[in-house]
């Protein structure tokens, strides 16, 4: 059995939807904190159990019978550590027999804030000795295009990145790798995949995209780190949260949102999602 953490969330439902293409229902488990909100995935025979991060002693009896294993990365940034260590700790007692687990862009040299967990959970695992797989995912587009509406509003795209690269591909792309792996007869214990779009892109770029496809007017504002995580708190995130993806902006003007590798594309056996079909998406969310 394969069983996925995070299931009901926006990552996990998409690995959820890719197995289901791979493999019968009856041998998927979806780990939720609460059952309920995956109703849906039960009714088509996929097994749904409890898993709550907080609650280590209920871990590994909720993996009884897996063998593989999926951990998507918790979304408590700061509390993520002990989290990721408590379902390591349950997949070792419960025998699972590969630990997939997904990790940022070249965690183990990472500049981004963000990586320190990643970085700290990947060391968790080696130290554990489980069988184990690294995936790395990228950035999202969606990180971008779920502000597309914003974007319209405004007029402009605001960033931190100034002109670095991003290497980002569709999160349905990311679900997909990971299906293949945990579906794959090929043993992908010990490897470390670094996963990115095959094309990149400057926020100028997005900036024009979104131009030539809503025949709107819409500006690049290079910001400073420090305005652009003032501007984000203004529209409501907190501050902390914020931070985090500004110096994450910051950090793609030196390349660490960047990467020229095709391990994503060859893992899933064709393109990664272009940028324009992700702006056209969003735009049709629109409508």
């Amino acid at each position: 059995m394969i069983a996925v953490t995070g299931a009901s969330g926006q990552l996990g439902r998409l690995v959820i939807t890719a197995l289901l293409q791979r493999t019968n229902a009856a041998d998927i488990v979806a780990l939720v904190r609460n059952p309920d909100k995956v109703s849906d995935l039960a009714a088509q025979g996929v097994q749904v159990r409890a898993f709550d991060y907080n609650a280590p002693d209920t871990l590994a009896p909720a993996l009884s019978g897996v063998d593989k294993l999926l951990l998507i990365s918790a979304s408590d940034i700061g509390s993520r550590l002990p989290q990721h260590q408590a379902v390591i700790d349950a997949a070792n007692a419960s025998g699972v027999n590969l630990l997939a687990y997904t990790s940022i862009l070249r965690a183990d040299s990472s500049l981004l804030a963000l990586a320190e967990e990643h970085k700290a959970t990947e060391a968790a695992i080696q130290a554990s000795g489980l069988p184990a797989v690294i995936l790395r995912n990228g950035w999202y587009t969606e990180n971008y295009t779920q502000s597309i509406g914003g974007v319209l509003q405004a007029g402009a795209v605001a960033g931190a990145a100034k002109d670095g690269r991003l290497h980002t591909a569709a999160r349905a792309d990311y679900a997909e790798a990971a299906a293949v792996v945990l579906t794959a007869n090929d043993d992908h214990a010990g490897k470390v995949y670094e996963l990115a779009g095959d094309a990149g892109f400057t926020l100028a770029d997005y900036a024009d995209e979104i131009a030539r496809q809503s025949g709107k007017t819409i500006a690049y504002q290079a910001m400073s780190g420090e305005a652009f995580t003032a501007m984000l708190v203004s529209i409501g995130l907190p501050d902390a949260f914020a931070g985090l993806l500004a110096d994450a902006e910051v950090n793609a003007a030196d390349g660490w949102l960047a990467h020229d590798g095709n391990d994503l594309s060859t893992l899933i056996g064709r393109p990664t999602t272009p940028l324009s079909d992700s702006v056209t998406a969003a735009l049709a969310g629109l409508a």
